[in-house]
């Protein structure tokens, strides 16, 4: 199932069952698992591991250095779970010594046309990344988000789960979990209410989320007194709980 004008490094690791495209190009610290498909014109090099279960079109380039001057050849790694759909033309790099040293895409994942993951970025399971959209290095996104065509992300900022942001979107801080964002730069627009439903939540929690986001961003309370406030309803409403922890972990400061 290897085209006979591929050119895979007999060190590469294949697993069982793969299929590697016209003219691809497989380096000798690949490993791909068992009933990954891989199209024509794909490069995969560098220290990149690959689950099972993976479709990868035409023209990617995965595992390549990071594009970081100070990368000075280092044995890091790109690391891609089981199930993703990865289309053409898309880029993820290794990590850097500067950070874990791994650039990290979970499981279950869409991830469309001319997308970028730069090096040091964590990506979780059952995300969407539409067209040309773009994560800067030291990036990580939460399970469940939904990223719109052309969104561009700054370097080490945090994206929680279940975020969907609109075409265009410009993130320059971290994105709470739950809410929809958009603009240049990112503002948040409520809770990203249509996806929570198709994933399970409740009516109540769904309530409990909405009052969240008011006390987060229309209360008027200061920073400090909101996430108060969230400690104490997190002990009644569960689902508050991962606004609490995101808080915790920011950086960057969140949207306002």
């Amino acid at each position: 199932m290897i085209h006979p004008t591929a050119i895979v490094d007999p060190a590469a690791r294949i697993g069982q069952n793969v299929s590697i495209g016209p003219y691809s190009i497989i380096g000798p610290n690949v490993e791909i698992g068992d009933n990954t498909r891989i199209g024509p014109h794909v490069v995969i090099t560098g220290h990149t591991s690959i689950g099972r279960d993976n479709r990868i079109y035409q023209f990617a380039s995965l595992g390549e250095a990071p594009q970081d001057k100070k990368y000075a050849g280092e044995e890091t790694r790109l690391e891609i779970g089981d199930r993703n759909v990865i289309r053409e033309c898309c880029t993820f790099n290794v990590g850097t010594i500067q950070d874990v040293g791994v650039t990290r895409l979970g499981n279950d994942n869409w991830i469309m046309a001319y997308v970028h993951i730069a090096h040091d970025c964590q990506v979780g399971n059952h995300t969407t990344f539409a067209n040309n959209a773009t994560l800067a290095g030291h990036v990580h996104v939460g399970d469940w988000t939904t990223l719109g065509g052309f969104t561009g992300v700054h370097q080490f900022c945090k994206i929680g789960a279940h975020v969907m942001t609109a075409v265009s979107t410009v993130v320059l801080q971290d994105v709470p979990p739950y809410l929809m964002a958009a603009g240049n730069s990112a503002q948040p627009y409520g809770i990203n209410v249509e996806g929570l439903k198709r994933r399970g939540f409740s009516s109540d929690a769904l309530m409990s989320l909405k009052r969240a986001y008011r006390t987060l961003y229309k209360s008027g309370l200061m920073l400090e007194e909101a996430k108060a406030k969230l400690v104490e309803d997190a002990r009644k409403a569960p689902d508050v709980q991962a606004f609490v922890d995101f808080l915790e972990i920011s950086k960057r400061g969140i949207i306002r």
